[in-house]
């Protein structure tokens, strides 16, 4: 393991090149649970909403019946995670060839439709790949074969994922952030990214600082303005970088939100009554502070 270690610090264009294509595969499974994790989710909420229902209101199930109760909420195969059923056309259900699932080439291989009926594939899922494999290089170069590029790749995987879901769902599924949340405190055990304890004080002011403004606006306005997920989100950041980087983080995320979602509402794309998701602000905030939040805060600090 260290021979093969020194040769990618020896040759790092390998290391950069490894790096591609490694998170291009993975990307594409990241297209898998963008997708299907929401799906699986809905169907559980089905599931205990229904047990809820047959345990404290038997008489309404009766009158509904059980059969009406478990009525498929969606059209997808009953049997149905991120593993099976295997890729095909939503349309004619053709299975994918391996070779069509390259990440990146298969797409443009089959020039963006079905081998089998042509009817046209997302650009998407290329576009996640893309996107995963360009953020995983760019922390190749900047941390190089460490073990600090090991674990900010763990971290930035899953916030692709929670992005494209979010965007999709406006939601944030404690399946992700909260494992995420506990990784970050137990990786800084070793000071990893930040202190033990300054860790612990991030993952709770990234979660109660959100919380507070939450409950601020509903006071204030009667409506919810974000989501719980949203706080857990700023935790995990604060778990993995420290207390020290949120303001860096909730500025930026704030910066890009209130621009995007202005040009939204110019270009009329966006009612301003419509809610907008605001995880993918917090995750690319917080991905951009992993590489270059200390040297912005300092920066900062200097102009003063």
């Amino acid at each position: 393991m260290q021979e093969f270690i020194e040769l990618l610090q020896l040759h790092s264009w390998l290391f950069y090149l490894l790096s591609f294509i490694f998170a291009a595969t993975i990307g594409s499974f990241l297209n898998v649970v963008i997708h299907r994790l929401p799906v699986m989710l809905k169907r559980d909420w089905q599931q205990e909403c229904n047990q809820y229902l047959i345990e404290t209101k038997p008489e309404l199930v009766k009158k509904i019946g059980e059969q009406q109760l478990n009525a498929p909420i969606d059209d997808y195969p009953a049997k149905y995670n991120l593993v099976v059923p295997t890729s095909a056309c939503p349309k004619c259900h053709h299975h994918i060839k391996p070779w069509h699932n390259i990440p990146i080439l298969g797409w443009l291989m089959l020039k963006g439709k079905c081998a089998n009926c042509h009817i046209a594939i997302s650009a998407r899922y290329p576009i996640v790949e893309l996107i995963s494999a360009t953020l995983i290089t760019t922390l190749a170069y900047h941390f190089g074969p460490t073990i600090e590029f090991v674990y900010a790749t763990v971290l930035t995987l899953p916030l692709i994922a929670l992005t494209g879901i979010d965007l999709d769902e406006m939601l944030l599924p404690d399946q992700i952030t909260l494992p995420l949340l506990w990784l970050g405190l137990l990786i800084n055990l070793n000071d990893v990214f930040s202190s033990p304890t300054d860790a612990l004080i991030g993952a709770a002011a990234g979660y109660l600082s959100l919380w507070s403004v939450f409950w601020l606006f509903k006071l204030v306005t009667g409506k919810e303005g974000m989501g719980y997920g949203d706080f857990k989100l700023l935790a995990v950041f604060g778990a993995w970088l420290g207390w020290q980087l949120l303001p860096l983080i909730i500025l930026l995320s704030s910066l890009v939100g209130a621009v995007v979602g202005i040009s939204l509402i110019v270009s009329k794309k966006l009612q301003t009554q419509n809610p907008i998701p605001f995880g993918p602000y917090i995750a690319v905030a917080g991905w951009i502070a992993l590489i270059w939040g200390q040297q912005i805060t300092n920066w900062y600090i200097s102009t003063l």
